[in-house]
C-alpha cells in the first residue's frame, strides 16, 4: 500500500476518535439519533460527506 494511503487512513482514524475519546457521552447521544434517522438521511449526509471529501482532494 502506498505511504500517502496509509498517511490518510492514519488520520481518519484519529479524527474518528476523537469525539469518542473526549466526550463518550455526547457520541453516545448522537449516534442515537443518528440511529433514528431515516435511511435516505443518512445516505444524504453520506452524499455531503463523500462530496466535501472528493473537492478537497481534487482542489
Amino acid at each position: 500500500m502506498d505511504r500517502s494511503w496509509l498517511l490518510a487512513l492514519g488520520l481518519v482514524f484519529i479524527i474518528e476518535g476523537l469525539l469518542p475519546f473526549i466526550a463518550p457521552g455526547a457520541w453516545r447521544q448522537t449516534m442515537a439519533r443518528v440511529a433514528m434517522l431515516k435511511d435516505g438521511q443518512i445516505r444524504f449526509m453520506g452524499l455531503i460527506a463523500l462530496s466535501l471529501g472528493l473537492f478537497l482532494l481534487f482542489w
